[in-house]
């Protein structure tokens, strides 16, 4: 328990795009889900999750790594300490035997979430002095068995230099479940407020170096072009028992820059949908988390556009729930940020002023 127990951000975000493919499925057509009867643009929580995780790295924010190679990330670790190339080879096997199911050609057969500081921990639990008496000291290097690993791992925390997303996003350790860490951000699936149908985009290519008239390559993809719901929460409680301190204010304006500027990198190059935010409602409140999902699709009116139709419902619906709810809303603080109303910096600012004086 901590002074931020049950207590939370949320984000009620609406982001438009134009010619988009932010997320494919597996034909390489956009997400999509049927919402209210109709069919709707989908962008996954894994997809923005992943765009956040990069837009951190971005903002110099020190990120863990998911991967496979376990093995070479403590060997590496070992070798620059001093241990040889075969002592390295053998730490890096055993420790990742520990962490992950099995290890084959030196690739574990599950993704691992590891910090560079847990990576380097590990390495130095690795390291055992050898010596002795007036023998001169050295050092040998052995991985350590599970109880001296999870104790060593258990004791360190994660911080806005090094590991941050892991407190953000969670963790899964099948192997040692004590290492498990629950995600203090919530990602909805990004859902289109009005019905979409994906659309054909058919291109040709010449050949620049051949006079024969025609395209020398023709090809297709699919498109579509939406005004997303987005919904976020950032429990703050879970954020400070992951990151094992109540002075979270740096982390939490870490994750809301990277939130506020993170663009899933899906056909980029090819449709730059690199769209800012549109509108955003967001609270700060203790209780349950509360989603407001557009279950009957936005129709705009004659002359309205279809960002202002939303906005209209996102506030009606958040007026609507909060007043059912009563005093189990307890809403703590309330702000918008639009293009001409207000700003990011002023939220940031606003969010830090209240979180300080929880």
């Amino acid at each position: 328990m901590n002074k931020f127990t049950n207590t939370r951000i949320e984000f009620h975000i609406l982001q438009s795009f134009p010619v988009s493919c932010l997320n494919r499925d597996d034909v390489g057509s956009p997400k999509s889900a049927v919402i209210g009867g109709v069919e709707r643009a989908r962008v996954s929580s894994q997809c923005w999750k992943r765009a956040v995780r990069t837009e951190l790295q971005n903002l110099g924010i020190a990120t863990a790594e998911r991967t496979k190679l376990v093995t070479k990330k403590i060997a590496d670790e070992c070798i620059k300490r001093g241990a040889s190339a075969e002592e390295a080879e053998n730490c890096g096997k055993d420790v990742a035997a520990l962490l992950t199911k099995t290890v084959k050609d030196g690739r574990s057969d599950t993704l691992l979430f590891i910090s560079n500081a847990e990576a380097a921990a590990i390495a130095e639990l690795c390291q055992r002095d050898a010596g002795d008496g007036d023998l001169p000291m050295g050092s040998s290097f052995k991985a350590p068995n599970e109880k001296e690993l999870k104790k060593m791992l258990k004791e360190l925390h994660f911080s806005t230099g090094d590991g941050l997303d892991i407190a953000l996003f969670g963790r899964m350790v099948a192997q040692i479940a004590d290492l498990n860490i629950e995600a203090a951000a919530s990602f909805a699936h990004a859902i289109s407020t009005h019905k979409v149908s994906s659309e054909i985009d058919f291109f040709t290519a010449v050949d620049d170096a051949d006079d024969a008239p025609g395209s020398a390559h023709m090809g297709s993809l699919e498109f579509n072009s939406a005004t997303y719901y987005r919904y976020v929460s950032l429990d703050l409680g879970q954020l400070a028992e992951n990151l094992r301190t109540e002075n979270i204010s740096d982390a939490v304006e870490a994750f809301v820059k990277a939130l506020f500027i993170a663009c899933p990198s899906a056909r980029q190059t090819t449709m730059a949908a690199m769209c800012p935010w549109n509108y955003a409602l967001i609270t700060l409140r203790k209780g349950q988390g509360v989603q407001l999902p557009f279950n009957q699709p936005v129709r705009p009116g004659i002359g309205e556009d279809m960002v202002s139709a939303s906005i209209d419902a996102l506030q009606k619906r958040f007026e609507e729930i909060s007043s059912m709810y009563g005093s189990l809303f307890n809403l703590q603080k309330r702000f918008e940020i639009a293009p001409g109303n207000g700003n990011i910096d002023e939220l940031l600012s606003g969010l830090r002023e209240s979180i300080d004086t929880i």
